[in-house]
């Protein structure tokens, strides 16, 4: 895992709720449970705020593209309209 600037940043405790056996196995492979969390929410966070900013775009580009064809097409349903 990478590490971060986030490690200069105040800490403090909060509570999980975790799968017991799974806590254990963790403890085995490490004793800072607490780095390798924040480590993970920091993945996390990068990669769903990419998501985010990525799924944006792409709606951007979407309204982008209707709105072109409407101004060179009209709306479907002009020819119907009854107002």
């Amino acid at each position: 895992m990478k590490t971060s600037a986030h490690t200069q940043v105040r800490k403090r405790p909060v509570n999980l709720t975790l799968n017991e056996d799974l806590v254990l196995q963790v403890r085995q492979l490490t004793p800072n449970l607490s780095g390798v969390v924040e480590e993970l929410l920091i993945e996390f966070v990068e990669r769903e705020m990419k998501r985010r900013c990525e799924q944006s775009q792409q709606l951007e580009a979407t309204i982008a593209l209707w709105n072109a064809f409407e101004e060179q097409h009209g709306a479907f349903a002009d020819e119907y309209s009854t107002l």
